[in-house]
């Protein structure tokens, strides 16, 4: 279903906005869900379609993306959808080169070293030059997709994509990277805004593309304490989000709502409710009671079942996902869990997640 590129005129009536009503705190009969790599490796099929290719190349194929995206669908019956896509594709737009190495994960073949190396980034970018590919994946998307569910785009969040560029990979402890926050604070500045400028125009670039959602994952969170997140991170967060929503204004887009995912940060919550997003994403290592606490009532939560759980016989999986929902409550919440899910999961634990989450709120909502 993902051959014809049609364009982002015209696309299919929504049939299951239930995911959107719950962003924008609007009431649902059931709280829906989703899952972060709801499209990756625990699924035989999505190992097929990526087996033949590189990764980044995979990336760039319409086609391929749009597969990818729906393949969970046509097994679990989620409320939403993600673009398959990679956070990296960002610093290669600013003319990085990433790999994926096998067994390795992501890795850029030049890090960034010295200060003087942000004069090897593109300083201006052009995202639909750049970029295109995924926008064209969301076009194409979003027509297969056929309103089934909405359809999120997302982007990495400028300190993660900074400590990857700098880390040129993972890290335990992004010791390179916070070096930079702490003895180049203005370069680290420079670098920081140079991404969020593109990240701004990429996630209005989705929105135009059709992306009915957007996620901002700021994945490496939980590396910076209180102070340089302060510093570093949440003015970009909330920058992005100022400036992304008045640009969707500008251009007559929808305003479409926008998710905060900043993991292991959960000493920035009452900044991330005030920080312009309709959605705070929470990893597995807050009480819903907190977060809800903290939050305030006025924002929609996403999250927080541990991967983990999803390795539990599946009547325990359902068990954790109704003291989950009776946490936090079946209203102004979205299911998801605390993190991607990983690749040695079993899909039938997957769909009993989704499962449980749908039969419990129903139950819950009716009494």
């Amino acid at each position: 279903t993902c051959s014809l590129l049609r364009s982002p005129k015209g696309f299919p009536k929504l049939k299951n906005d239930t995911f959107l009503r719950a962003a924008r705190g609007e009431e649902t009969e059931h709280t829906p869900v989703w899952c972060m790599r709801q499209a990756g490796r625990y699924l035989p099929e999505f190992r097929e379609t990526r087996a033949s290719q590189d990764f980044f190349a995979t990336c760039r194929s319409p086609r391929l993306c749009c597969e990818l995206t729906l393949q969970p669908l046509r097994r679990f019956p989620l409320d939403a959808a993600i673009i398959f896509s990679d956070i990296l594709v960002v610093p290669q737009a600013l003319g990085m080169e990433v790999v994926m190495v096998p067994g390795k994960g992501p890795t850029f073949t030049e890090p960034l070293k010295e200060v003087e190396d942000l004069l090897k980034l593109q300083q201006k970018v052009d995202v639909m030059a750049e970029l295109g590919y995924v926008f064209q994946a969301i076009t194409l998307t979003r027509h297969s997709l056929e309103g089934k569910v909405p359809l999120i785009g997302f982007s990495g969040a400028p300190w993660t994509l900074m400590s990857y560029m700098i880390e040129g990979g993972g890290s335990t402890t992004m010791a390179k990277a916070k070096s930079w926050l702490y003895c180049h604070p203005e370069a680290s500045h420079r670098l920081l805004r140079l991404l969020a400028d593109v990240i701004i125009d990429y996630l209005v670039g989705q929105v135009a593309a059709g992306a009915q959602a957007l996620q901002l994952f700021e994945s490496h969170a939980g590396h910076l304490g209180p102070d340089l997140f302060q510093d570093f991170a949440l003015p970009y967060i909330r920058d992005i989000a100022q400036a992304v929503k008045s640009k969707l204004k500008q251009e007559a887009l929808p305003l479409v709502p926008m998710i905060i995912f900043a993991k292991d940060a959960h000493y920035a919550l009452r900044d991330l409710a005030h920080a312009g997003y309709e959605v705070v994403g929470l990893d597995w290592t807050i009480r819903p009671q907190e977060a809800r606490a903290q939050i305030g009532k006025d924002i929609t939560l996403q999250g927080n079942l541990d991967p983990c759980a999803l390795y539990a016989p599946k009547e325990k999986i359902g068990e954790l996902v109704k003291k989950m929902l009776e946490s936090f409550g079946t209203q102004r919440y979205i299911a998801n869990l605390g993190h991607g899910l990983y690749s040695d999961m079993n899909p039938e634990h997957v769909g009993a997640f989704v499962e449980a989450v749908h039969a419990h709120s129903r139950h819950i909502n009716k009494h």
